[in-house]
């Protein structure tokens, strides 16, 4: 990917200055120059974005997110899928009213879920020709290096025969993981990075409820951060949730994960998964969300 406009265009914003200083749109399209170009690219679908209030996937919305992606694939892109939402598709099928508290009921559900979210994918995909295949992934496996091996190759192999992987936590081992060593991935947001450095990807692009990082003011408003050149502590307090109890979507794991991802020279968008169009618009270079692109990580 012949990225790097950010270092082309001699931008040397530091952090400080991005966050106190409200970036103009000029220059966060000199950032995002690049993205266009972007051919091997993760999306990274949060729960709150797939599923309903109710527990209910949210069809209309998965099935716009689907013809996004559907065209990045079809016009020569790479498309990997990092799905959340099969606790929630299950609970909905099992008559569940609330998240279980058990681990078994948790188990049971994420299997049915993961069933039915991966035949609405299916079938969704199939109508614009695209063919996808399901990747279930342990926070373990990326701790052992022949099943890693095993990963890349199988996805690879997907990603040269046009096959789109659509990977997920495998919740009903995982589990396991959680009781005993507290590794669970948590809403596939460390997946989505460990996924995206794995495959040498040419970007990360994580869809959650909020438009981006959000500077809060003390009247209580805030602005969008276009870009963030550096995650360093402050920007992590920016995140955090106020006591106004407005919500920030789990933006401190989001910029985290993001954090990683950078480090390996790969950029990351953060944006609203509520518009689904956001995906065409983030593709050809639009002010979408916060931008983080690779740099050095305090």
């Amino acid at each position: 990917m012949a990225l790097a406009p950010w270092r082309r265009a001699g931008l040397t914003l530091s952090t400080e200055r991005v966050c106190a200083k409200h970036c103009s749109m000029k220059t966060s399209l000199r950032y995002r120059q690049g993205l266009p170009e972007a051919r091997r690219v993760v999306f990274k679908f949060g729960s709150r974005v797939l599923v309903q209030a109710d527990g209910r996937p949210h069809r209309a919305r998965i099935q716009e997110l689907v013809r996004h992606v559907a065209a990045f694939q079809n016009r020569g892109g790479e498309a990997i899928i990092i799905t959340s939402g099969a606790v929630g598709t299950g609970m909905a099928a099992l008559g569940m009213k609330e998240k279980p508290t058990q681990l078994p009921d948790l188990q049971m559900a994420a299997g049915v879920g993961q069933a039915r979210l991966m035949a609405l994918y299916d079938t969704l995909f199939s109508k614009y020709g695209c063919r996808v295949g399901q990747v279930l992934l342990t926070h373990d496996d990326f701790h052992h290096t022949i099943r890693q091996n095993n990963a890349r190759r199988t996805m690879e192999n997907m990603l040269r025969h046009r096959v789109i992987p659509i990977v997920n936590e495998n919740d009903v081992v995982a589990v396991e993981e959680l009781q005993a060593d507290l590794k669970k991935l948590g809403d596939n947001d460390l997946l989505a990075a460990l996924v995206t450095k794995l495959l040498h990807a040419d970007l990360l692009i994580m869809l959650t409820q909020a438009d981006g990082l959000r500077e809060f003011q003390p009247n209580g408003r805030s602005r969008r951060l276009r870009v963030v050149e550096r995650i360093t502590p402050r920007v992590l307090e920016l995140a955090k949730p106020k006591e106004s109890g407005i919500s920030t979507g789990g933006m401190v794991s989001k910029l985290k994960t993001a954090r990683g991802v950078v480090e390996a020279g790969i950029p990351v968008v953060i944006a609203d998964g509520r518009k689904p169009c956001n995906l065409r618009r983030i593709l050809a270079g639009d002010d979408v969300g916060t931008f983080i692109p690779p740099a050095i990580v305090d």
